[in-house]
């Protein structure tokens, strides 16, 4: 019976959360009553006695747990008889439309803007992920009482600033989709980079990352929510192939191909085909896309470098960024030679706006080694190499150094 339960908490406990969050009106007593629900399930259910439709009976339980509790708290504090009424008017679960709605809800409330990034994060992996608080702590390579703060601190920013718990409205919703888009990919990205830490734990939070852009997806089926999915399973897709057997970073070019996830490539494929990105996407429909031109072309040399730095140009109408404006450099580079992409990648380091990235000077090193500028490639690997924090990239640049000394 254990495993039982243990399953129906794998698939059913955060769609429970969200829809008890709705109904008490606040995350901790929906938390208790999480667990409450499952332990009163526990205790109650048999092989022959699990429900027909465990979420809600969980709920129900769960919501009920809450009642009682808070009546016997009532005793003390008289106040709280306002919240425990309040929890009857609309009480009903609701029909699957809701319950789908209540997921959309928990979203956006744990990525409200009165949120700092950094806890919106913590929040999204916490209460809608369902991670505990050591395993986020893990995966950012901070203390767990660090991590507990934030989510702490996230709920007190909701209550006291009376969040509501909704999606928003036709007219926020493109901003706050956005926002929301942007932690998932923060989270991706964490686990995707190849700095310190324990690689399962990275790569479980790409993991998470994708789950909960498929769960965003499926709820919200906007063009931008497809595009970063489409993104994160094409950049996933060759995560197996991106590090050797040291733990050295093979670039994008010596990749073997052949380690590439090709079903994670087909599915990424097929999104951005059914978004038609380019003329009319958005930042992550433009970034999938761009991503789908290198998981189609089954070696370097047949990557369509052309399509790329056009659809960068539109990138940077949508998002001008001097990231943005690096990797186009590399984009024309590969079109028309070392030369050009220096000449972009100047342009952009005289402006002082990527002077401490490390990638800049990197890019910059590169195509200077490419015109056998040595002494001015070394230099900037240099800055390159004092300026990265990520034990994989500099291991990558030490290497450069190592051949340039050799040259």
């Amino acid at each position: 019976m254990e495993s039982v339960i243990e399953e129906i908490y794998r698939a059913q406990s955060r769609r429970v959360l969200a829809t008890l969050v709705r109904l008490l009106g606040d995350f901790d007593r929906a938390e208790e009553a999480l667990h409450d629900a499952f332990a009163a399930a526990a205790r109650q259910w048999t092989t022959e006695t699990v429900p027909a439709n465990p979420f809600a009976w969980l709920v129900s339980a769960g919501r009920f747990k809450a009642i009682d509790n808070l009546r016997r708290r009532a005793r003390f504090d008289a106040s709280l008889m306002d919240i425990i009424d309040s929890m009857y008017p609309g009480s009903e679960i609701g029909e699957m439309e809701t319950i789908e709605d209540d997921m959309l809800r928990l979203i956006f409330t744990c990525c409200h803007p009165v949120i700092p990034v950094e806890a919106q994060v913590a929040m999204a992996l916490r209460e809608v992920c369902g991670l505990t608080t050591e395993e986020i702590a893990r995966a950012f390579l901070v203390s767990t009482p660090t991590i507990a703060q934030r989510i702490v601190r996230a709920k007190n920013r909701i209550r006291t600033a009376g969040v509501p718990y909704e999606v928003p409205d036709e007219a926020e919703l493109p901003e706050r989709l956005q926002q929301v888009l942007q932690v998932i990919y923060l989270v991706f990205n964490e686990g995707y980079s190849a700095s310190s830490g324990p690689a399962v734990v990275r790569t479980d939070l790409s993991a998470e990352a994708i789950r909960l852009g498929r769960l965003l997806t499926g709820l919200l089926p906007h063009r931008e929510a497809i595009g970063l999915l489409a993104l994160m399973l094409l950049q996933d897709s060759r995560r197996l192939a991106r590090i050797d057997a040291s733990g050295d970073l093979i670039l994008l070019g010596d990749q073997d191909r052949t380690r590439w996830d090709r079903e994670e490539i087909v599915e990424g494929l097929a999104l951005v085909d059914s978004i038609d990105a380019s003329e009319t996407g958005g930042r992550f429909a433009l970034q999938a896309a761009i991503a789908a031109e290198h998981g189609c072309a089954e070696q370097a040399e047949a990557t369509n470098w052309q399509r790329i730095a056009s659809l960068y140009d539109r990138l940077l109408d949508v998002q001008p960024s001097p990231i943005v404006e690096l990797n186009r450099a590399v984009a024309i580079s590969m079109c028309y030679g070392p030369l050009v992409g220096l000449s972009a990648v100047d342009t952009v380091l005289k402006r002082s706006q990527l002077a401490e990235y490390h990638l800049a000077h990197a890019a910059r090193a590169d195509f200077l080694r490419q015109l056998h500028r040595v002494d001015e490639a070394r230099q900037a690997y240099e800055t390159a190499l004092a300026l990265c924090q990520q034990a994989p990239e500099q291991a990558f640049l030490r290497k450069r150094l190592t051949e340039l000394s050799h040259s």
